[in-house]
């Protein structure tokens, strides 16, 4: 498959280009887009995906249909289903159930005309099946992204060769790659590394992976790092931490997004680092993609959300946006 990775340049010209149209009358207009928020409305790891997706919807004049599955891979499949039952012009989806579950849905609404695109957590086979019709990516690399968390823990948190740590991701689901890459980093640096599935139940309730921490902790004293690519349970560290007896930095925390527990828990040393995948742009493009792809048959593209890491040192600068809802 041909990926189109945008510069920030060249989609600065393309948005201001098409966006430029009289007040009377929008590029969107009378297009109805679904779209699969991820968490839960409001949430820390959703609220800037739900602004910029609401933003470009009001810039464009789409009517926008707004999901949201607590990451749950059956409420996205039963979500995407009910969509295509409203005969949408395009629905936005994630790639968490898995491409096996996916490829017949989406199929199914590529022969009723509906342009789908995802974001988020990637679909490849997809991807390369319907990038002509508009399917296209907005969201971290997984695998790249969880690589440079587990890097930036080994390098900000002084981490060394035989250290043992632990990745809390979800192995047993469509997302691994992210983990997995968090898991190489640190096996790359000679470190010993655990894997620990995050369950159904932490996804819709993040406060259960307090004891689950705090349990491998109390009978893993020896170990020196924790690390995990889902929001929400980076925004319980702290809590986890201070639960199983841990002092700040005692124990190197590495985690993903910028939910207001995860600024506590930065401001407090609890999270040692986190990577920022701008959920702002998450939202934000996909809704771009549909509009252009249903007007003017623009083919899918690959935007690669996660830029860089926030640490301790660098998240006072980011507080004004995190507080506004679009970091």
């Amino acid at each position: 498959m041909q990926k189109y990775q945008l510069t920030g340049v060249a989609l600065g010209a393309l948005l201001v280009g098409t966006m430029a149209v009289s007040a009377q009358e929008k590029l969107g207009d009378g297009m109805v887009i679904y779209f699969q928020m991820g968490g839960a409305a409001g949430g820390g790891a959703t609220l800037p995906r739900t602004n910029g997706a609401r933003a470009a919807a009001e810039a464009f004049g789409v009517e926008l249909r707004e999901q949201y599955s607590n990451w749950a891979a059956e409420t996205m499949l039963d979500q995407f289903r009910e969509a295509v039952a409203g005969n949408p012009d395009c629905i936005e989806i994630m790639g968490h159930p898995g491409e096996d579950a996916w490829e017949p849905l989406v199929a199914d609404a590529r022969e009723q005309g509906i342009i789908v695109t995802s974001g988020n957590a990637s679909i490849p086979r997809l991807a390369e099946k319907y990038q002509a019709d508009g399917f296209g990516y907005v969201g971290v690399e997984l695998y790249a992204g969880g690589w440079l968390t587990g890097k930036q823990m080994v390098e900000q948190g002084g981490l060394q060769a035989g250290d043992k740590a632990v990745v809390y991701g979800h192995f047993a689901s469509g997302r691994r790659q992210s983990a997995d890459g968090l898991a190489d980093a640190l096996r790359d640096a000679g470190l010993e590394v655990d894997e620990l599935v995050i369950s159904a139940e932490v996804d819709a309730d993040p406060s259960q992976a307090v004891p689950v921490i705090t349990a491998y902790l109390d009978a893993n004293p020896d170990v020196k790092a924790i690390g995990t690519q889902h929001g929400n349970v980076t925004g319980i560290y702290a809590q986890a931490l201070q639960a199983a007896g841990k002092a700040p930095g005692e124990i190197v925390a590495g985690g993903i997004d910028l939910a207001p527990p995860t600024i506590d828990g930065l401001k407090d040393g609890y999270v040692t680092v986190t990577l920022d995948q701008q959920l702002y742009l998450q939202g934000f493009l996909p809704v771009v993609q549909c509009v252009l792809s249903k007007k003017y048959g623009i083919t899918g593209w690959s935007v690669n959300t996660g830029g860089g890491v926030v640490t301790p040192e660098t998240i006072d600068a980011l507080v004004p946006l995190i507080e506004g809802g679009i970091r």
